[in-house]
């Protein structure tokens, strides 16, 4: 693996047709996830991004696919959210929402963020 390879954890939250993203402020729409700590598999990376920008807390989280992405490798994940729970803007993140695929045409959509759902959507 290249040396300057950022490693990041990254969440699909799915509730229905719809997919949970995350904005920090003066940002473009993300999915939530980020950095893996020195100590973390990628799974706890992604389980403690998501509780510490949604607050979110989840019952299993599915591997789906190890993605590289402009210097990134993404260690992608799913899990479907108990339609009860509520995201939370929380820490730096600004704001929380879900959008339907077809949506993210009109948003203001991260790049990364929307090739990794273009590829893992269609693999589903």
């Amino acid at each position: 693996m290249a040396k300057n390879l950022k490693e990041r954890a990254t969440v699909i939250c799915r509730l229905d047709d719809k997919i949970l993203f995350v904005r920090k402020s003066k940002s473009k729409w993300n999915l939530p996830g980020g950095r893996i700590e020195a100590d973390e598999r990628p799974g706890q990376a992604a389980t403690r991004e998501l509780i510490e920008e949604t607050g979110l807390a989840i019952e299993q989280m599915n591997y789906v696919a190890p993605l590289e992405l402009y210097q990134t490798l993404h260690y992608v994940f799913e899990t479907p959210i108990d339609p009860t729970q509520q995201p939370t803007p929380l820490n730096e993140i600004a704001d929380c929402r879900w959008f339907a695929p077809e949506e993210l045409e009109r948003r203001r959509v991260n790049k990364s963020a929307r090739r990794l759902l273009r590829t893992c959507l269609k693999a589903g």
